[in-house]
């Protein structure tokens, strides 16, 4: 079974494997820490492990091999890039700034360890609103998500932000008539949404937060029913620790244990997927691991500037 031979090689090799709460329910099966990009960025700082396999996407595992330089870190599928991450390089931004000279820059996390080290301070959608607070500045710029952006502004009176125009193709697949339609079928269930959603449907929906802030206010509320307008994964985490279909509880999400186990959770559609986040499988994994294969690298002059946006969120958050 790849699962017991995955634990084995753990062991063996002292590695941890970090997984993002959009992979398949299959991963939580041999992680360490399932989590949103800002928690797997913290345990990617703090682990003694000598290896990190991250099932996440490239940004991620750049990230943790940032955070943690003389660790080996490894990405089971190195195709498994992000489109978000994709739509901006330095060149790019480079051409940004200099459009407005002197603003500070705000960076989220799913960019490229290049993009990063341009910037002065990175951000995930749990604290993109803390970070640009923190700046103190009536105007600020933004990438490369122009939706959670635009979002952060909505949250900041007096703030502008300028953003870049990238985007999430995944979220940008959720439409206002899609939440419509839901809230007719399910009357009375509350609409969960990313901020990296579009506006419209942002304002539509009854909360809005990233993936762990998602998961907090679903095991947290006394409402029994929830339209999950964020990628699957989110939605089938959610069906499987408090829903009424329940399976056991995943250690790596204690509020489980303090449901009652009677809701329901209801993704908004059936193609909110992200297909980058969905590559990994456990054999992937167990490959990686085994084989100690597609190790990650990042040059250490860049790796040394984007450390700097990223400690500088790390010391905010």
């Amino acid at each position: 079974m790849p699962v017991q031979k995955i634990n084995k090689l753990k062991k063996e090799k002292n590695a941890v494997i970090l997984a993002h709460c959009y992979q398949n329910l299959e991963v939580d099966e041999v992680a360490d820490y399932v989590g949103d990009s800002l928690y797997l960025s913290r345990m990617a700082a703090e682990t003694d492990a000598d290896i990190i396999v991250f099932a996440g996407v490239f940004f991620m595992a750049q990230t943790a091999k940032i955070l943690s330089p003389n660790k080996k870190v490894l990405l089971p599928r190195l195709e498994s890039g992000c489109l978000m991450a994709d739509m901006v390089n330095p060149a790019q931004l480079r051409e940004f700034k200099a459009k407005h000279p002197g603003l500070p820059v705000v960076c989220y996390v799913n960019s490229t360890a290049g993009v990063k080290s341009e910037c002065d301070i990175c951000c995930t959608s749990s604290n993109a609103v803390k970070i640009v607070k923190s700046l103190n500045a009536k105007e600020v710029l933004f990438l490369p998500d122009t939706y959670l952006g635009k979002y952060v502004e909505s949250q900041l009176d007096g703030v502008n932000v300028i953003t870049y125009p990238g985007f999430c193709p995944t979220h940008l697949r959720i439409r206002p008539e899609d939440v419509i339609s839901a809230r007719k079928k399910h009357p009375g269930a509350l609409v969960l949404a990313h901020p990296e959603c579009h506006k419209a449907v942002a304002d539509l929906a009854d909360y809005v937060g990233s993936t762990t802030g998602i998961m907090d206010f679903a095991a947290k509320s006394s409402a029994k029913t929830f339209i999950i307008a964020t990628e699957k994964g989110v939605a089938d985490r959610l069906q499987r620790d408090f829903g009424s279909r329940h399976c056991e509880p995943a250690e790596v999400n204690p509020l489980a244990k303090q449901s009652s186990h009677s809701k329901e959770f209801i993704l908004i559609k059936e193609d909110i997927v992200c297909p980058n986040m969905k590559w990994h499988t456990l054999d992937d994994i167990y490959n990686s691991l085994e084989f100690e294969q597609h190790e990650i690298t990042v040059d250490e002059d860049i790796a040394a500037k984007a450390l700097g946006s990223i400690e500088r969120m790390m010391e905010v958050s």
